[in-house]
């Protein structure tokens, strides 16, 4: 960075986790914005992880416990960072966050509030409210159609600027070794691996397995990865696997830090999300490593997977659908790989970490400037 006066900025995150979607997206931000010479503070509730991790990269950091939207402790915490830092950019990831940086305006200026919306869930009454309010300067949405869904929900559409989710192009990349991931998981040359990253209630997790069922007796040789699974999750997926007759070629991994690694080794990568989502992270990830991917036709999704260009789609909640484009992977590896290619040059286009920092400072900078 150049010209452009640092800005002084505070990202509040009521959350301790650290390798989740949201998480990674605050702490690349962070450091992207520490690096291009603006001056940081990250706030999340007690984590000695984020502390170590932020204070090792020269962020300041402190832990609020934001346990619940009207907690004064968090409040007065807030007040004292944005006297303490002159913090001029209030950045409000999860809508706890957001609820108590509005009380904490009321005690000291905050010149600019900006909320992040990574999701599609629909808005209630109070959450609409705390989008509305005109003590919120800017929204930044994660994809179209989230600012589609929080324009039809009453947010004033100027008032919203959509900004992808970023992936570190250089963490993720075509060169990414999976030959160890592969060894581990006792691979075969010819086993062929559908991975599916995350585990949540809507993440279709169930419809994964419904579609493998169907895939494991077609091809034979493929076999099913389900990473990021909760311990008791792990017990749960693997039983209902037995029950679907696949538990001999389906294994379920808990938290892992070798992502791109495992994305490497993967043969395609799914995701059957069916509400909720914004743009899912590990579809952009597996296409920067190119990896080819198959995704549900919702929300913010084919803004990324081009269906038959950069991947494929399918319905949501269908895993015979599913089945049949895991398939036609399978019997066109050629095909599929020309469109992994064609998505990593997207992701780099349009959804790398570098452009997402340049557009949150270009933001910052411009908002800031109005107030001024």
């Amino acid at each position: 960075m150049q010209d452009l006066t640092p800005l002084r900025i505070l990202q509040l995150y009521p959350k301790e986790d650290y390798f989740t979607g949201a998480a990674i997206q605050l702490r690349d931000l962070a450091l992207g914005l520490r690096a291009r010479g603006h001056h940081v503070v990250v706030a999340t509730r007690s984590s000695p992880l984020w502390r170590r991790e932020a204070e090792g990269a020269g962020i300041p950091y402190v832990s609020l416990p934001m346990s619940h939207e009207l907690d004064m402790r968090s409040v007065v915490g807030i007040v004292r960072l944005l006297r303490e830092h002159r913090i001029q950019i209030v950045h409000c990831h999860k809508g706890r966050a957001r609820t108590l940086a509005l009380l904490a305006g009321l005690f000291e200026k905050i010149p600019v509030l900006i909320l992040n919306r990574g999701v599609s869930f629909p808005l209630g009454p109070w959450n609409r409210l705390g989008y509305t309010t005109g003590r919120v300067t800017a929204v930044v949405a994660v994809s179209q159609s989230i600012k589609r869904g929080l324009v039809a929900a009453g947010v004033p559409m100027e008032k919203i600027e959509v900004i992808y989710s970023g992936t570190d192009t250089d963490r993720f990349h075509p060169g990414v070794d999976g030959g160890r991931v592969r060894s581990e998981l006792g691979l075969q040359p010819d086993h062929f691996l559908v991975t599916q990253i995350g585990v949540r209630s809507w993440r279709g997790n169930d419809d994964v397995l419904d579609a493998m069922a169907r895939v494991a007796q077609a091809a034979p040789p493929a076999r099913l990865l389900i990473v990021g699974a909760p311990p008791a999750r792990i017990v749960s997926l693997g039983e209902k696997a037995r029950e679907r007759g696949i538990g001999d070629v389906t294994r379920v991994l808990g938290h892992r830090e070798d992502i791109p690694e495992i994305l490497a080794a993967s043969n395609v990568t799914v995701d059957a999300s069916y509400a909720g989502l914004g743009l899912t992270g590990s579809l952009r990830e597996s296409l920067a490593v190119e990896t080819p991917v198959i995704g549900t036709n919702l929300e913010g999704i084919p803004e990324l997977v081009l269906d038959g260009e950069t991947g494929l789609l399918v319905p949501p909640r269908n895993p015979e659908a599913l089945a049949q484009a895991i398939l036609r992977v399978i019997e066109n590896p050629t095909r599929a790989k020309a469109m992994a290619r064609a998505g990593r040059k997207r992701v780099e286009a349009l959804f790398s970490t570098r452009l997402k920092v340049e557009k949150t400072e270009a933001l910052y900078t411009r908002l800031l400037a109005q107030r001024a």
